[in-house]
């Protein structure tokens, strides 16, 4: 079987959210992996939600506590925390990783050695970290 990725926000946004810029390649893999593989999720990623809100640059059409009820929900996502092989892979990432979510991301798919779905370049053209490819 193969690994599930991790989610970059986006991603996951764009899945949660049924946001045409996610392929209907991605979204069906994601819809169909098994209940009991479900994709990761940093829980970085549920603190860029909330921004992304709070700044007006993503508007849900629920309440962002029932949206997270749903979108985190163990039967979507498996959740991740920062743990000491993370910060570990972190302090490893080049310099180049400015952004304190990216390399939270970046670093619990190394860490716990699986591929990331993102569609961010500056992560993509790294090469820091493996690639889904659905």
């Amino acid at each position: 079987m193969t690994k599930p990725p991790i989610l970059d926000t986006h991603v996951w946004i764009w899945w949660m959210l049924g946001d045409r810029r996610l392929s209907p390649r991605e979204r069906a893999v994601l819809d169909a992996l098994p209940h009991d593989t479900r994709p990761v999720l940093c829980d970085i990623s549920l603190w860029e939600v909330a921004l992304l809100v709070k700044l007006g640059r993503l508007h849900l059409e629920d309440d962002l506590a029932d949206w997270l009820h749903i979108a985190a929900a163990p039967a979507t996502v498996e959740m991740r925390g920062i743990t000491p092989a993370v910060v570990v892979a972190m302090n490893r990432l080049p310099a180049t990783f400015q952004d304190p979510a990216d390399r939270l991301i970046v670093a619990t798919a190394r860490a716990c050695g699986l591929p990331i779905a993102t569609h961010d370049q500056r992560i993509r053209r790294s090469r820091s970290v493996t690639l889904w490819a659905p």
